[in-house]
């Protein structure tokens, strides 16, 4: 299945050096898909369900856009089932 890419996300391509550690919130379950600054930290709104990783993925692959990079490059540090969570970018 083609996953559409969401327009008008934030550019965070500085952020894309190995190692950078991201800090997000994470709202699942939204009406829509989209990336935003929110009082100084990184707001993911999802449209996903928080079950069986599927949020998990989908603020991946969210975030990979953003940064310009493939989802593989991106690991969840801390967080698994928490709101806020730890993003961590990985080296080729």
């Amino acid at each position: 299945m083609a996953r559409a890419k969401v327009k008008n996300l934030p550019d965070l391509s500085e952020h894309a050096r190995p190692g950078q550690e991201l800090v997000v919130k994470v709202t699942p379950n939204a009406s829509r898909t989209c990336l935003v600054f929110n009082q100084g930290l990184l707001h993911a709104l999802v449209t996903v369900p928080p079950e069986h990783g599927k949020a998990n993925a989908a603020v991946t692959r969210l975030l990979a856009q953003a940064l310009g990079i493939a989802p593989s490059r991106i690991s969840l540090l801390r967080g698994q089932s928490s709101r806020q969570k730890t993003f961590r970018v990985e080296a080729n």
